[in-house]
């Protein structure tokens, strides 16, 4: 039997577009309730429409993950609004491009840990407690590129953020293995979304080898149809079991496959040496 979410509310940050929107409409193919956000009012009214339209249960609010009130006032509609929430995945998330370290300023150091770690530790730090005072939920932390502490070059800002919610996710889940709450890493892996599109940053004297990251998604990218299913498995996780597992939704064989590609495109000079 299809995992599913019949009765369940879903939480998703950063879902009106991408990866998350893919993870807020799989869920609510399901059968969840879905609340939706992003910090955009016009594209949260646009999601929660299309989700009704595919006649799925869903509202919307408002939220930047950088400000703690926004993330509690997310909780307090989705609990005022459909009575509860069983699984919160902390999916938003911003990249500074393809660029060289020293070409980002230090207060764009700042807005990325804001949002990629400090909302994710924020909204947590709301959630697990809420959990466990309701007797279990699921808590989902999205990383990403450097996430398992691989070199992620010119995207060291993003990856540092990324292997910091790997660590900050496990630690979590082995402060409450005794609690009702399963705490879960979710890898989406490569994406190929509007994240990596034609208006993405690149510095420039990186610009000859920008090309390199459609040869990486040609690769070995994750289809994001395969994102949705995967997310709505871990979702259907029991609350209490599993906590510090990493769920990745990059296919094992086309990981070994996508070497092979990667290999042959330095061979025949497809993929430009950085």
């Amino acid at each position: 039997m299809a995992d599913r979410l019949d009765g369940k509310v879903v939480v998703v940050t950063g879902s009106t577009r991408g990866i998350g929107r893919a993870m807020a409409e799989a869920c609510a193919d399901a059968g969840a309730t879905v609340v939706v956000s992003s910090r955009t009012a016009a594209a949260v009214d646009a999601t929660v429409q299309a989700l009704h339209d595919r006649g799925a249960k869903a509202t919307g609010v408002v939220c930047d993950v950088a400000v703690d009130a926004d993330i509690a006032r997310l909780l307090e509609h989705a609990v005022g609004a459909h009575g509860r929430v069983d699984v919160w995945v902390n999916n938003a998330g911003i990249s500074l491009g393809m660029r060289r370290h020293v070409d980002t300023t230090p207060d764009e150091m700042r807005r990325i840990v804001d949002v990629n770690l400090l909302g994710t530790m924020v909204a947590s730090r709301l959630l697990i407690p809420y959990f466990v005072g309701r007797g279990g939920g699921v808590l989902i932390n999205v990383s990403g590129r450097g996430g398992r502490g691989d070199a992620a070059s010119f995207t060291a800002a993003y990856a540092a953020t990324k292997a910091a919610v790997m660590v900050f996710t496990k630690s979590l889940a082995e402060e409450h293995k005794a609690d009702p709450v399963s705490i879960l890493v979710f890898m989406p892996g490569m994406v190929d979304t509007d994240f990596y599109g034609e208006s993405m940053e690149v510095s420039p004297d990186l610009a000859g080898v920008a090309s390199n990251v459609r040869v990486v998604l040609d690769a070995i990218g994750t289809p994001i149809t395969l994102v949705g299913p995967k997310l709505v498995e871990a979702a259907c996780t029991p609350p209490g079991t599993g906590s510090g597992k990493v769920v990745s939704a990059s296919p094992g064989g086309r990981m070994m496959l996508g070497g092979f590609k990667l290999m042959w495109a330095r061979i025949t000079g497809r993929m430009k040496p950085m």
